[in-house]
């Protein structure tokens, strides 16, 4: 299954405008660590190569892995996902957003695994034995993975193909945001993971929360967790009503 990763990079989108949330969310601790050292940690068990999507590098230099500014000045996961392809030196990319903690590195490796399809697995497993998979042809190989959750798509957790990247810029220049109608104009060539797959391996679905507001850390994080933020957002506001005394 690791052979599978060597043609991905793994991305992790940290460009969002954060609106809803008073503080950063990649920064936001979950059992002792921020969501995005978890996830880095996930990410360097399944890809060689890595990278953050971000427009505030100064945040994220700590962390020791390579970043990426979007390609245009335009705002949205699309044009994260459009750098993250431009700049890729794989065939494939792995897309995870800042804001989920509970990624499944399991589940990743089943997607990864999904990008072929049936009429391709007696190659790929031929393929395989001998150590290379860069031999595969496209024919018969998706251009993005994609899961379902309530009949819904996660665009932020998925598999893209390079295949994609021109339709796509396309899909940017002329100021669409939607990925997931992006998605829709490629349906014949995404394989969507369904809800009953997604059970098998994530069970609660845990890899696709996301915290995008104060009111999805009460819901979704540990007691000791929840303090730990509430403490955060008290010494912010302290902070800022000492700004705005002096």
């Amino acid at each position: 299954m690791k052979n599978f990763m060597q043609n991905c990079t793994g991305v992790i989108l940290a460009g969002g405008e954060n609106k809803r949330m008073p503080v950063l969310k990649a920064f936001i601790e979950v059992e002792g660590k921020k969501i995005i050292e978890r996830n880095l940690k996930i990410m360097r068990q399944l890809f060689h190569d890595i990278f953050i999507v971000t427009n505030q590098p100064e945040l994220y230099t700590y962390l020791g892995v390579p970043m990426l500014g979007d390609v245009y000045n335009i705002r949205g996961p699309m044009t994260g996902v459009l750098t993250a392809l431009m700049n890729s030196s794989n065939k494939w990319i792995f897309v995870s957003a800042c804001d989920m903690p509970f990624i499944n590195p399991d589940f990743i490796r089943f997607m990864a695994h999904e990008r072929y399809n049936p009429a391709c697995l007696a190659i790929i497993d031929r393929e395989l034995k001998k150590g290379d998979l860069d031999t595969i042809s496209g024919e018969g190989i998706y251009d993005a993975v994609v899961p379902l959750v309530n009949y819904k798509a996660e665009p932020l957790f998925a598999f893209y193909s390079k295949k994609v990247m021109n339709s796509l810029e396309q899909f940017v220049l002329t100021g669409k945001k939607s990925i997931k109608y992006f998605l829709l104009n490629h349906d014949k060539r995404v394989k969507y993971i369904t809800s009953e797959e997604i059970k098998n391996i994530d069970p609660e679905a845990r890899s696709f929360i996301n915290l995008n507001t104060p009111e999805d850390v009460d819901l979704y994080l540990h007691p000791k967790d929840r303090l730990k933020f509430k403490r955060r957002l008290t010494r912010r506001k302290q902070c800022l009503d000492l700004e705005h005394q002096n």
